[in-house]
């Protein structure tokens, strides 16, 4: 019979070793080169298989992605191939005495040919006019017209690219290879200008024309972007371009999946997890709910933010990366463009599968948008109706969404003091119950708001909406008009200490509000609601209180309350 003793001081050793092992990751933030993060000692989750299934088709591909979900790295990786360096692929150890494992492609049946591989980055941040995006398309021109020994010309774009295809292809006895980076970044930072606009097209149309003409030239064609190709005209005459943004067979092929998450990661969360003085487990589902759930085809096939995910592992911390990287003055600039919005428009809103295919140039129609720049994904896909289900991919988008949103509709951008206050307040009333107090601090936080919007929207359901966003900021467990069997209540609040039924009355009085939560049963579905304690036993429910609240149009602000 094995000692238990032993068996205890062995598994300790396996955790120690799984810690050990984690100890020593080195994590690519930032990393977009596939050269620096192997030959470096960065972790890798290998995509190759489904590079591997990718090139072996032979068709031209376009990959739609949220920004710094991984697609300038695929490029990098891509090229690689392309260039057969295949000793980046075959297991090595580095300079620094890292081990870095063998990648799928290397094992595979891929002939590690060299071809000619002409790149195009468009992700440069400093393309802010038609002068530098001229600037950079002649300098990118004249670098392969200099390699493949093409004589300077003055001709169009579209002829000088037709001219270094022949002359690379004649020079490497190889078909091209093109790959394009963001294609759509100069256009994203000018949505909403026509004439920009145009100017743009005309450019990557010229650029670009010669693709499809020259495809017996070419072994293959990949470009990438945050907007569908289709949305933008540029690749009008490019039709011969396989889409496979939400192509089940693709879902993986940037970010990381649960199963490479729970796998391949595993040391690194259980190193987190032990830094954290929290379980496997625990630390498993908090990174779940804070960047978990993106999903790109009718599969559902799990995806979490690589950037935000690899920031965690290595800081140790879990914070909104993605979001905080640049995001906000972007959002908000694209809010700025669209209809008004609010949380509930588009936290569960439905989506026709033609709906992806409208323009990004009109805001008219934002959940393509806002799907496609990474703030939505699919929640549900009904294929007898054709119809998806968008909302917030987890936590980190939903209340940096939430934020920016708030900071849009009031024109406060930052930290405002009203907004502060009330931050504190709910975080108290979270600890301590204290209603009365978070009562006083929604009223001095309606007195700060500044007036900006028109009129006639200064109503019930705005001063509702503009309460729930900022809950929503906050992190707390809150629901908008949650149906019942008569009708929705505007705020269901869950804190640790008791549920709170919240209707509002706009001049009306508190009274009438409380009558509305019992005629309409608002608070009924939670009567029997208990909670799970730690042995696994029922334990007691959490008292169900109901708040009225009444607003009056010449106070703009909170008159009357009550609680029962």
């Amino acid at each position: 019979m094995v000692c238990p003793f032993y068996l205890f001081n062995f598994a300790t050793e396996i955790v120690y070793d799984v810690i050990y092992m984690a100890m020593k990751r080195k994590y690519p933030v930032g990393i977009q080169s596939f050269e620096k993060l192997r030959t470096d000692g960065y972790l890798y989750i290998d995509k190759t298989p489904l590079i591997y299934k990718m090139i072996t088709g032979g068709c031209p591909y376009f990959l739609s992605r949220p920004r710094r979900f991984g697609k300038s790295l695929l490029i990098s990786t891509l090229a690689a191939v392309f260039e057969g360096r295949r000793e980046l692929f075959e297991a090595f150890t580095t300079e620094q005495g890292i081990e870095q494992p063998q990648l799928f492609i290397a094992q595979s049946d891929w002939k590690w040919e060299k071809h000619p591989v002409l790149r195009f980055d468009f992700s440069k941040s400093n393309l802010t006019s038609l002068e530098r995006l001229d600037e950079f398309i002649d300098y990118t021109l004249t670098g392969y017209e200099q390699e493949y020994a093409v004589p300077p010309s003055k001709a169009s774009t579209s002829l000088r690219m037709t001219n270094i295809i022949h002359a690379a292809e004649r020079q490497m006895g190889k078909k091209v290879v093109i790959l394009c980076d963001e294609y759509d970044n100069m256009m994203l930072h000018n949505l909403g200008d026509a004439e920009m606009q145009t100017a743009i097209r005309d450019r990557f149309q010229d650029l670009f024309t010669p693709l499809k003409g020259e495809d017996s030239h070419l072994q293959f064609v990949f470009i990438t972007g945050i907007s569908k190709f289709s949305q933008m005209g540029i690749f009008s005459k490019l039709n011969n371009l396989e889409n496979i943004s939400m192509q089940p067979n693709y879902d993986a092929i940037c970010g990381i999946s649960e199963e490479e998450l729970t796998t391949q990661l595993r040391p690194d969360i259980e190193l987190m997890a032990a830094n954290r003085g929290k379980t496997y487990d625990e630390t498993l589902a908090a990174l779940k709910q804070m960047y978990d759930g993106y999903h790109f085809s009718e599969r559902m096939t799990d995806m979490y933010n690589p950037f935000s995910l690899v920031s965690a592992l290595k800081s140790g911390k879990i914070d909104k990366y993605w979001f905080d990287s640049a995001t906000p003055s972007a959002l908000i600039a694209m809010l700025r463009q669209m209809p008004p919005l609010e949380i509930g428009d588009v936290d569960g809103a439905f989506c026709e599968s033609g709906d992806f295919n409208k323009s990004f140039d009109s805001y008219n129609a934002p959940l393509p948008v806002l799907y496609q720049s990474g703030y939505l994904t699919i929640k549900r896909y009904d294929e007898d109706i054709d119809m998806y289900t968008l909302g917030f991919p987890n936590e980190e988008v939903r209340k940096g969404f939430a934020g920016s949103l708030y900071s849009y509709v009031t024109n406060t951008p930052g930290e405002d003091r009203e907004r502060s206050a009330l931050m504190k307040a709910y975080k108290m009333f979270w600890r301590n119950d204290d209603l009365p107090a978070f009562i006083e601090a929604i009223k001095a936080f309606y007195a700060g708001v500044p007036y900006q919007w028109e009129k006639d929207n200064r109503n019930e359901h705005y001063y509702h909406a503009l309460l729930y966003t900022l809950l929503v900021a906050f992190g707390a467990d809150v629901v908008a008009e949650e149906p019942s069997a008569k009708g929705c209540s505007d705020i269901t609040l869950k804190m640790p200490r008791g549920i709170y039924v919240i209707e509002l009355k706009y001049d009306d009085t508190a009274d009438a509000a409380l009558e509305q939560i019992d005629r309409k049963g608002y608070a009924d579905k939670y009567a029997l609601e208990r909670l799970r304690v730690g042995d696994g036993t029922s334990g007691i429910g959490r008292p169900v209180t109901k708040v009225g609240i009444a607003f009056s149009s010449a106070e703009r602000n909170i008159t009357d309350w009550k609680a029962v």
